[in-house]
């Protein structure tokens, strides 16, 4: 169980991400960010030893808003051999340094999206301690095995992760608000607007494996 605690931390989170974002080939900003937080979830790690979180930001530095998910792990030590997927290091008021990374690269991440998906495990809430979010919603059917997916791959349109056998997962970096469709399963929730109105749309859909 992940214990939040409510403290400082040093660059901030969106402090790092003004940085990292425009790196990413799925920004579509021109400038530097300006960036606010909009909702997410996270998810626990049984061994305590990382935090996982989505986290959705507002970008409001061009002519139109655009929403962006994060997911993020943080650990008390280097990730080995990922270094391509540090975010930045921060100072935490009651956990000290921590190293902050593209979730999608840390392999304790994918194992728990991969059991939230299966339904072993549930969304919990980003801002407390033990307690699950009824707002994300989760569907997937499993389907016939087939290979195992390896890696992350980043395009213009998001994330490509490995999921259950026999599929990919994408990971909607750009969110909008519809109904996912051609998936074979998916995890939607919600996330505020920049104008405090309310969107809900699929964070990540499930696709067969070719």
């Amino acid at each position: 169980m992940a214990v939040i605690h409510h403290t400082t931390l040093k660059p901030t989170k969106l402090e790092l991400l003004t940085a990292w974002l425009p790196t990413r080939p799925w920004y579509r900003g021109s400038t530097a960010p300006e960036l606010s937080k909009a909702g997410g979830f996270r998810l626990d790690d049984p061994e305590g030893a990382v935090g996982i979180e989505f986290m959705v930001v507002n970008d409001t530095s061009g002519d139109r808003a655009t929403a962006y998910l994060v997911p993020l792990t943080y650990r008390g030590a280097p990730l080995a051999d990922a270094e391509h997927a540090l975010i930045g290091t921060a100072e935490h008021g009651v956990l000290g340094r921590r190293w902050i990374y593209d979730g999608c690269h840390d392999p304790v991440l994918i194992v728990q999206l991969t059991a939230l998906l299966e339904g072993q495990v549930a969304a919990q809430d980003q801002n407390a301690t033990d307690t699950p979010d009824p707002t994300i919603t989760v569907s997937y059917t499993a389907t016939s095995a087939g290979p195992a997916g390896t890696g992350t791959t980043d395009d213009a349109d998001g994330t490509i992760l490995p999921g259950p056998p026999g599929t990919a997962l994408r990971l909607h970096r750009v969110l909008q608000p519809a109904t996912p469709l051609a998936a074979t399963g998916h995890i939607t929730g919600p996330w505020a607007n920049s104008d405090g109105t309310k969107a809900t749309g699929p964070f990540l859909t499930v696709h067969p494996r070719h």
